[in-house]
């Protein structure tokens, strides 16, 4: 399909998901095929360890607009997103997580906005970011003291104004996913905060809807993820003052620390 003609990319990161990727791929067909607009699912694998490559390669015969990302090392939710994000060609590139956590049918409350010129549309579990967002499941009573105390934290000290920076659906014009995601040097479970802070710095417009998440309690998400992303956090807000971040059309820095991965990618 060429690239003019997709309007929908939809990026799913994946790491040992061979229980879940399959009901995941096959909800996001049934609901895409019955839109009126075009779209790809791309897969990018983060050096899975189980049959997931297998289970998404025996879909692709049956969903031609499939795509597959076998990465053997792993590197990182954010840097998966990063790698499916500029492999992309849709006009509005979303990711969403494999548990399905977040129905695919939401996206249709973000055209809205994309109609009305925004860059970026995220979802919120939150009712302080969109009235009705609700959760199924609450998380443990450690997880939700941790998400509040590390939310205001975020707040202070790299995007103010969003209570709910984590949830795994957010999508992008094709112009801003490429702009975002081509410097983005936090590869771990802070990315979405350094999203929101690049998104916030180069001012773009960022919509967002409420929804009702499902918890699920086989999460990969582990208790010392919430602290490494309040480093990553830091870190952030760091490159930010360093002025690593290319906001302009002159080059942007790297920091010496981490090195990016390179991509070609075309619109």
């Amino acid at each position: 399909m060429p690239t003019q003609d997709i309007y929908l990319s939809v990026v799913i990161p994946a790491y040992n998901e061979e229980r879940r990727i399959a009901k995941t791929i096959q909800r996001l067909r049934t609901y895409l095929s019955r839109q009126a607009y075009s779209y790809e699912i791309i897969v990018v694998i983060d050096g899975a360890r189980d049959g997931t490559v297998r289970v998404v390669e025996s879909l692709k015969s049956s969903i031609p607009n499939l795509r597959l990302i076998d990465r053997k090392e792993n590197r990182g939710k954010g840097y998966t997103v990063r790698e499916g994000m500029l492999a992309a060609q849709g006009k509005i590139r979303l990711f969403t997580d494999a548990d399905n956590s977040t129905d695919i049918a939401y996206f249709a409350n973000m055209r809205p906005f994309f109609d009305k010129g925004y860059e970026m549309v995220v979802a919120t579990r939150n009712p302080r970011d969109a009235a009705g967002a609700t959760q199924e499941v609450s998380q443990v009573w450690y997880k939700r003291i941790l998400g509040i105390a590390g939310n205001l934290f975020i707040q202070i000290v790299a995007v103010r104004g969003i209570w709910d920076t984590q949830t795994g659906f957010k999508a992008f014009r094709n112009f801003a996913a490429e702009k975002i995601f081509s410097q983005t040097h936090i590869y771990r479970w802070g990315f979405d905060v350094e999203v929101l802070a690049l998104a916030r710095a180069l001012r773009y417009k960022i919509g967002i809807i409420p929804i009702h998440w499902f918890n699920d309690s086989e999460s990969h998400v582990k208790f010392l993820a919430y602290f490494q992303v309040l480093w990553e956090t830091v870190k952030v807000r760091w490159y930010l003052a360093r002025g690593y971040y290319n906001l302009s059309k002159s080059e942007a820095r790297s920091p010496k620390s981490e090195t990016s991965p390179q991509f070609r990618t075309s619109l």
